[in-house]
């Protein structure tokens, strides 16, 4: 059963079977000879953009890359003779979606763990329905596709979490998700977790969160003594053409359909992203930055890889509500999309080395020689692989990214 699946799970699994090094500890330091704050030259970056979106997986997203147009058999994608079984055991194969509006599959802590069953990754459709192993390609979202195949991309980019959006959001901005594994109920202010935004103060970095108002590091205490750097994603263009672009940027876009969540029209989303990276390659910060860009958790949609093993980022077990639920955080969550879009990344480039959000933190550590908030940032990979920082390459030409109103969904909740 689940033969081709199986296949890549397999070949996957015994390639990532060894348990990692996560011998480096909280408080680590990429260079232990400088003090923190010491800005390390050998990267030209010097300014760092990281714009997150919601719920799509790699295959759902970017499994067709490996056309032969675009990476062919250098990138680990979806094939159609992929196939999970539904409730009555009949194949349901991958496919190509019928709408850009997909329903939202179950994508809790309990569903996430079922799906993956163990490595097997055969139960993504029994826990949803037929949509959950369909794919979009370059005909549906042509700016991603273009975007990735002049950028560099990741295949072994997982989420942190094999769960929900804020535990995953969570790792992004701390290292970590405290025991949280799913969207607990939570307000503003709440969580006292130090930040990448209170490592960044400390050592004298400057930056910004651009969001609506209901951004994800509002949940922390830290947001409320940061007003002045939290602002609205219309201020990143003004901040570029003003010359106050930071060193460090967060970007979030809204709820109303531009983060992409099912079942919005997934245009609106590729609209949001294009413009800022119209606006960051058309501004004089272009010669000098980079743009991650990522997607915070599967949504549940399939994925072929069988996440791998992980570091512990600290001694906080999984809990809901404070009650144990069984299970560890030395699992990564499902595979999800990534482009490092840079004048520095790799031009047409396919890294398989092993990625999670709190290698963007390893990143921003790396340039800054931070200190590691937990042991799963300290042990990440810092993402060098998607860099060659001896060429520059400025040269941008992408298609605009705009609504096609003839794809428009019908189905869009917004």
């Amino acid at each position: 059963m689940m033969k081709q699946i199986l296949w890549f799970s397999l070949f996957f699994s015994l390639a990532a079977s060894a348990a990692p090094d996560c011998s480096k500890k909280m408080g680590d330091r990429p260079n232990k000879s400088a003090k923190p704050g010491t800005v390390n030259t050998a990267m030209p970056i010097e300014h760092i953009v990281v714009l997150m979106q919601e719920n799509h997986s790699f295959d759902n997203y970017f499994g067709k890359l490996n056309q032969p147009q675009f990476y062919g058999s250098a990138i680990d994608g979806v094939l159609d003779t992929m196939w999970n079984p539904d409730q009555d055991d009949n194949k349901v194969f991958a496919h190509h979606e019928e709408t850009l509006c997909v329903s939202n599959p179950k994508h809790d802590w309990e569903s996430m763990h079922s799906d993956w069953d163990n490595g097997k990754n055969d139960q993504f459709v029994v826990n949803n329905n037929n949509q959950t192993i369909g794919y979009f390609d370059q005909t549906d979202i042509p700016f991603y596709y273009a975007l990735a195949n002049r950028f560099a991309v990741a295949d072994r980019y997982f989420a942190s979490a094999m769960t929900q959006t804020y535990p995953n959001r969570f790792y992004l901005l701390t290292g970590t998700s405290f025991g949280h594994v799913e969207n607990d109920p939570v307000y503003f202010g709440k969580f006292s977790q130090k930040t990448i935004f209170e490592l960044l103060t400390e050592n004298g970095i400057s930056w910004k969160y651009y969001n609506d108002g209901s951004g994800y590091f509002q949940l922390f205490k830290y947001s409320a003594s940061t007003a002045d750097k939290i602002v609205n994603p219309s201020q990143f263009v003004q901040d570029l053409n003003s010359g106050k672009l930071p060193q460090v940027s967060f970007i979030d876009a809204s709820d109303k359909g531009e983060d992409e969540h099912p079942s919005a029209d997934i245009q609106q989303g590729q609209v949001f992203v294009a413009q800022r990276i119209k606006e960051l390659t058309q501004s004089p910060y272009w010669a000098n930055s980079v743009l991650f860009l990522a997607y915070d958790e599967n949504g549940g949609f399939f994925d072929h890889v069988a996440p791998p093993a992980a570091c512990a980022p600290d001694s906080i077990g999984p809990n809901r509500f404070g009650l144990p639920t069984g299970g560890d955080f030395q699992h990564y969550g499902f595979r999800v999309p990534f482009v490092a879009v840079s004048p520095f990344a790799k031009t047409h480039y396919v890294s398989h080395k092993t990625y999670d959000h709190t290698s963007i933190l390893r990143f921003i550590e790396t340039k800054f020689n931070l200190p590691a908030l937990t042991s799963r940032d300290a042990n990440a990979d810092d993402l060098s692989d998607l860099f060659d920082y001896s060429q520059s390459n400025l040269s941008v030409d992408l298609p605009s990214g705009a609504m096609d109103p003839a794809k428009a969904c019908k189905d869009s909740i917004f």
